[in-house]
């Protein structure tokens, strides 16, 4: 008991620093945070304590209305917080997959899984519902990327549904603050062991195309391929070598 109250203790103050940290970020987009707040507390609690007198239980309701008004404040501060990060992350490279890293638990993502020079770009989430595609970058560039992805997952796993997002604000695009909602209410079509194994086999072909030997520069003219296996031989003279040249 003794080691686990030191460790709450340095908890507390690592938590009110990010509260503190979230609120001054938040009043950067949102100026009037501080008095929306406090006009919510306010008007919660006064309502409560109002019924309080009304049925003659003003200390009960009292108690009940700083309760009811910590909520609200807190309530509103998350949404508020999160519309703020939301519009600082607007527009800018990889805020989709800011969005993905936290969309909680059941999903796998992998962010940027498919790049093209423009930085645009196709980031992964394995999930209950499937496989999830989420582009971000110029919609006219990127849906190559995201055609030739879902190509590649329908050779890979081609009995598990793929779904494909476009994140953006114009049509057919879904917003960076309504991401995470969109993911959530597709259906459900997978198990937990399904999910896994789908995971597995993405994770082997990712290991199998990075480990694959490819040359690190250009095939010299005058190398020819062995015909016979381990006992050809691949090395490049002017006339061969001691083995492969005529006698």
């Amino acid at each position: 008991m003794a080691r686990k109250e030191p460790a709450a203790d340095a908890a507390n103050p690592g938590r009110l620093k990010q509260i503190v940290q979230t609120y001054k970020m938040t009043r950067k987009a949102d100026s009037v945070i501080g008095l929306v707040l406090a006009a919510v507390g306010i008007v919660t609690f006064g309502v409560i304590l109002a019924i309080g007198f009304l049925i003659g239980h003003p200390v009960y309701l009292g108690i009940l209305g700083l309760l009811l008004a910590f909520l609200a404040t807190a309530i509103v501060f998350g949404r508020r917080a999160e519309r703020a990060a939301f519009g600082q992350m607007e527009g800018q490279p990889g805020a989709a997959a800011a969005v993905l890293d936290n969309i909680g638990r059941g999903w796998t993502t992998t962010p940027a899984v498919a790049m093209n020079r423009s930085q645009d770009v196709v980031h992964r989430a394995v999930g209950k519902a499937g496989i999830v595609l989420v582009a971000e970058g110029n919609p006219n560039r990127v849906k190559s990327l995201l055609a030739a992805e879902k190509k590649k997952m329908a050779r890979i796993v081609s009995d598990v549904p793929v779904h494909d997002i476009l994140v953006g604000t114009g049509e057919n695009t879904v917003e960076l603050k309504k991401l995470r909602t969109t993911m959530l209410k597709l259906p459900r079509v997978l198990t937990g062991p399904q999910v896994t194994a789908t995971n597995d086999r993405l994770r082997a072909m990712g290991d199998l195309m990075s480990n694959m030997p490819l040359p690190k520069g250009p095939m010299p003219k005058g190398m020819r391929m062995p015909r016979g296996g381990k006992g050809g031989c691949l090395k490049v003279r002017p006339k061969g070598c001691l083995q492969c040249r005529p006698q």
